[in-house]
C-alpha cells in the first residue's frame, strides 16, 4: 500500500497528462478516483473517462503509463477503468472550471 507522500508523488506526475479535447489534466478534470503502489512497483490507478467509448482512451493510458514509470518506485502501472460513481462536471477542481468557464 502507497505511503500519502508516494500517492501524492504520483498525483503530482498526473497532472502531467493533459486531456487534449479539454486542455486541463486529468487529475483536475476528476477522473482520477484513487492511486495506490503495492511493495513490488505495481502502480494501480482506478479512473473514469468523461463519457464511454471516449477515442481518448489509448492516448490517455500511454500518458499515464509514462508519467508513472518515471517514478524511481514504480516498476508496472495497471488502469483500471471505473465507471461508477459517474463522472460529473461537478468532479473537476475549481482551477480546471474557471479554466473552461464554468466556474
Amino acid at each position: 500500500m502507497a505511503t500519502d507522500e508516494q500517492k501524492e508523488k504520483m498525483l503530482d506526475a498526473l497532472e502531467a497528462v493533459i486531456d487534449p479535447e479539454l486542455g486541463i489534466d486529468i487529475v483536475n478534470l476528476g477522473l482520477i478516483y484513487e492511486v495506490d503502489l503495492d511493495d513490488d512497483g505495481l502502480a494501480t490507478v482506478n479512473m473514469t473517462l468523461t463519457t464511454m467509448g471516449c477515442p481518448l482512451t489509448d492516448y490517455l493510458s500511454d500518458n499515464i503509463n509514462q508519467v508513472l514509470k518515471a517514478l524511481p518506485d514504480v516498476k508496472d502501472v495497471e488502469i483500471e477503468l471505473v465507471w461508477y460513481p459517474q463522472w460529473t462536471p461537478d468532479m473537476m477542481s475549481r482551477y480546471a472550471r474557471i479554466s473552461l468557464g464554468i466556474g
